[in-house]
């Protein structure tokens, strides 16, 4: 069988979640089967197996990226799978797997804001309507996703006429990078990491912490001048709000361990991948109540109402009672457990022989 694994959406600054679920089930997949990977950035090869055999091509931007079937013709792979749903596929010669890990942009349009001007309007066409998606996924032989949620929500839309398979997400072994356990004796801070787009909803985090004075809101992940100032807008008086714009896989891990939460108030999510990570160093989780949430994050955490700060606040007191505490940290863990980057590509590699028997 030749595999071929389409890595080039990893990113070698730092990951968004699309870059690190192709880093890590590329690199559990490699473990498992012969793997050639398509990158388009030969420092790819830096967060890919050793030695792995690789084909480089265009970026996946680029204006050539409706042919990239046409050009694989020439490398004879017998399956392709790409860890996202815009591959050309015209006139391919081989099996193609497409993954859709949610449905979120056509429930919140606005396109992330790193793309330039030609890409958002592209990008806010192509989820005006599910014409040029069913388009993109019946081009395919099987559609990849990372939850039952969200292939749920495919069959709902009737998107496809593909087999859809569950290819979950998983934790990354945050533990690695912490020296010491983690802290648990006097929970006092609040660790959001994620981005800042409107349906994340980090407005109603901000505007809890009038609630809890002796907390400190930590938001990891980087942000825009212009965002951060919206967000400072909206700041109650006296809350401690650090925004922290970036951090390394170290940081993130010790500002886990530090007697903290994972506190999440977004209103959508395909998966929600920093809560499983949470729960696996037995950080307890306060989230909004949504069935993907339920779905990653079970009994180990505690679940609040979005659009109330109040709610969100009271939670939290809630989640840092000792015992409280202790019993939400135990069943993460066990939770956690059920996800592994292993056993996300030994279900891959499944359908792989199943599609090409």
């Amino acid at each position: 069988m030749k595999l071929f694994f389409d890595a080039r959406y990893i990113r070698t600054d730092f990951h968004d979640g699309i870059s690190r679920y192709s880093t890590e089930l590329a690199t559990a997949l490699g473990r498992q089967a012969h793997v050639t990977f398509i990158i388009c950035d030969t420092d790819q090869l830096k967060l890919l197996p050793p030695e792995a055999d690789y084909v480089l091509i265009h970026r996946p931007t680029s204006a050539r990226e409706p042919l990239t079937a046409l050009i694989l013709n020439h490398y004879q792979p017998d399956v392709v799978f790409s860890p996202m749903q815009t591959m050309g596929a015209f006139g391919r010669r081989f099996k193609l797997i497409l993954t859709l890990h949610d449905m979120i942009y056509y429930r919140h349009r606005t396109p992330p804001h790193q793309f330039n001007g030609l890409i958002r309007a592209g990008w806010w066409l192509y989820h005006a309507t599910y014409i040029p998606q069913r388009l993109a996924l019946n081009s395919a032989d099987l559609v990849a996703t990372v939850s039952q949620t969200s292939r749920e929500d495919i069959l709902t839309a009737r998107l496809t006429k593909r087999p859809v398979v569950i290819v979950p997400n998983a934790p990354q072994k945050l533990r690695q990078y912490l020296k010491t356990d983690v802290t648990t004796k006097e929970p006092k801070n609040l660790v959001y990491i994620g981005s800042f787009m409107e349906y994340k909803n980090v407005e109603t985090l901000i505007r809890g912490m009038q609630y809890l004075p002796e907390f400190t809101l930590h938001l990891l992940s980087r942000i825009s001048p212009i965002r951060k100032a919206q967000l400072e807008k909206i700041r109650p008086h006296g809350a401690k709000v650090v925004f922290h714009n970036g951090v390394s896989d170290q940081q993130y891990a010790e500002a886990l361990a530090d007697n903290s939460l994972f506190v999440s108030a977004s209103l959508d999510e395909g998966y929600g991948l920093p809560v499983a990570e949470a729960q696996a160093l037995g950080v307890p989780a306060v989230i909004s109540d949504l069935p993907i949430f339920h779905e990653v994050a079970g009994e180990g955490a505690l679940y609040f109402d979005p659009s109330s700060p109040a709610d969100f606040a009271k939670k939290v007191k809630l989640a840092t009672q000792s015992s409280e505490y202790q019993t939400l940290s135990h069943a993460g863990i066990l939770q956690s457990q059920k996800f592994s980057w292993d056993e996300s590509a030994a279900t891959l590699l499944k359908a792989i022989e199943s599609l090409l028997q």
